[in-house]
């Protein structure tokens, strides 16, 4: 229904008017990109994942045919027909066009979880581009429209202003101020290394004399944190089991579990406790932020528990001091080394 929906953005006012469109280059938003191509309006697009930059200004070959335009609108005419935009070109965006995972009828969206909307707008607004009265619009499937609770969104979350779908053209009404500038505090460092434009604006603002601390967060804290995240509803995913690798009676050679490290160079941990409606995807990312991801995860979700395979002992050791700290939801974990007579790999 991509095609559909972005149809319908021939029928805003402020798209006709606009000269200058902001479109993300996920995938469905390919045919919003090509009309505004077709309209001869300018097109910005944001770099992939901010690695380069902030923009890419599309600029199609003279004289254009319909289907030079429309490799244009693609990824790879992004890549091959484009100049970027950074921080110190003058811009004004008329119209700001977002992909979504979620939106609701209300304006609070949801992204892919990683905040690039969410920067690409505060940094629109840090250089001029955009302001407050700047219309936000998001093209999404009739299926992706759903509640979503007001608090879930923060000051940092980019709300929309209309949503066109397949059948249905939404006015949101949303008055959750859009963010007007990057809060420092709500990032680590890390991030300034893989997003060097967001480095840039960092010494800018330091220079004109901002306050641009980062996030500075206890163990304790940051758990907190995980913990608040990951709020889990039982059986709100009932097929979850079904993607999951079970590790049957049979291939079950995890046993003698003891606080002893085995001898053989895969030290396999069995967690328990596991509080039910948790995914394995979710515990994933779990261990992924707390540096404790292991080479395989054989689950046994009906059982509450998992057997988590390391390539060591020092894998292992650093993986069950976090557990003695971790709990989910208010279940507190229970890990313990067992003993893998065979442990198999997946090929």
């Amino acid at each position: 229904g991509a095609l559909e929906a972005c149809a319908k953005v021939s029928l805003f006012e402020i798209f006709t008017k606009a000269a200058v469109v902001k479109v993300d280059p996920d995938k469905p938003l390919e045919w919003v990109r090509l009309a505004s191509l077709q309209a001869r309006k300018t097109l910005l697009v944001p770099t992939p994942r901010l690695k380069t930059g902030l923009f890419n200004r599309i600029i199609p070959p003279k004289g254009a045919t319909k289907e030079e335009l429309r490799v244009c609108s693609t990824s790879q005419g992004i890549k091959e027909f484009s100049v970027p935009v950074g921080l110190d070109d003058t811009v004004h965006v008329d119209l700001v066009i977002v992909g979504s995972v979620a939106v609701s009828e209300r304006g609070y969206r949801i992204g892919k979880g990683e905040g690039f909307a969410d920067m690409e707008y505060a940094m629109m607004a840090c250089m001029g581009a955009v302001c407050e009265s700047t219309v936000v619009v998001t093209i999404v499937h009739d299926c992706q429209v759903v509640d979503i609770p007001e608090e879930l969104t923060e000051s940092h979350d980019l709300t929309v202003d209309f949503i066109l779908t397949p059948t249905r053209i939404i006015k949101t009404e949303c008055t959750h101020p859009k963010p007007q500038d990057i809060i420092w505090s709500k990032l680590h460092r890390e991030i300034l290394k893989k997003i060097p434009i967001l480095k840039k604006l960092r010494t800018l603002k330091r220079v004109a004399g901002k306050d641009v601390a980062l996030k500075t967060m206890s163990a304790e804290e940051d758990e907190t944190k995980i913990s608040n995240k990951l709020k889990w509803q039982p059986n709100f995913h009932p097929k979850a089991e079904l993607q999951c690798e079970y590790l049957s009676s049979k291939d079950n050679k995890c046993a003698g579990f003891n606080h002893k490290f085995p001898n053989s160079s895969v030290t396999t941990i069995c967690l328990s406790n596991i509080p039910a409606g948790l995914r394995v995807s979710e515990l994933k990312s779990l261990l992924r932020e707390q540096d404790s991801a292991p080479l395989h995860i054989s689950w046994q979700g009906a059982k509450h528990r998992a057997f988590l395979l390391y390539p060591d002992t020092t894998g292992a050791e650093h993986a069950l001091t976090t557990f003695e700290k971790l709990s989910i939801n208010g279940y507190t974990l229970h890990a313990e080394c067992a003993r893998s007579q065979e442990p198999k790999l997946p090929n």
